[in-house]
């Protein structure tokens, strides 16, 4: 199990991949509905690439309301 800042960095690595964005426009504090100009149904895509790559399962319960890429971190660290 790698650090917050190590899950940050993968997340972000994944988002900007996934989403065809600069990967240093990206930072942990980032909103990424904002960051990324996706919806919720992207968002879920997203979400269920990080799951895969994870290899975890987030409970929707879990991700109401986060919307930042550190905060999304802190509930995958959670998990692994």
């Amino acid at each position: 199990m790698g650090s917050e800042q190590q899950t940050v960095e993968e997340i972000l690595d994944l988002a900007a991949t996934q989403f065809k964005v600069p990967r240093e426009s990206l930072s942990a504090d980032d909103d990424f509905f904002h960051k990324l100009k996706i919806d919720s149904m992207q968002a879920l895509s997203l979400l269920t690439r990080l799951e895969q790559h994870f290899h975890i399962e987030l409970p929707d319960y879990e991700l109401q309301g986060i919307s930042d890429f550190r905060t999304l971190a802190q509930r995958i660290q959670a998990r692994l």
